[in-house]
């Protein structure tokens, strides 16, 4: 198995507001587009960060080759719970996930 971060172009994370976080895997071709989006469903990611599956949504961008997904930020921007004001270390562990 490969790792998400070897076959996607590119993996990242960032705010979507102060209470959401979106993740965005940057996929080169439709192939590896496919591959990914039958990997990385919803219920990992959930799965991945303590969540329900019902409270990730899933855009999945065939014309771009994208694969994004939204879910609540365990803690609110700001807040003193907060380990990442911008939320960008969460790309890191979707980037481990084996597809």
């Amino acid at each position: 198995m490969s790792k998400l971060g070897d076959v996607a172009v590119k993996v990242r994370s960032k705010n979507a507001g102060p209470f959401w976080l979106t993740i965005d895997v940057f996929c080169g071709d439709p192939d590896t587009y496919l591959r990914v989006c039958r990997a990385v469903t919803s219920a990992r990611i959930a799965q991945l960060f303590g969540l329900g599956p019902d409270v990730v949504d899933r855009y999945e961008m065939a014309s771009l080759n994208v694969l994004k997904l939204s879910f609540p930020r365990p803690s609110i921007q700001g807040t003193r719970q907060d380990r990442d004001m911008h939320g960008a270390s969460f790309a890191a562990l979707v980037a481990e996930m084996d597809v």
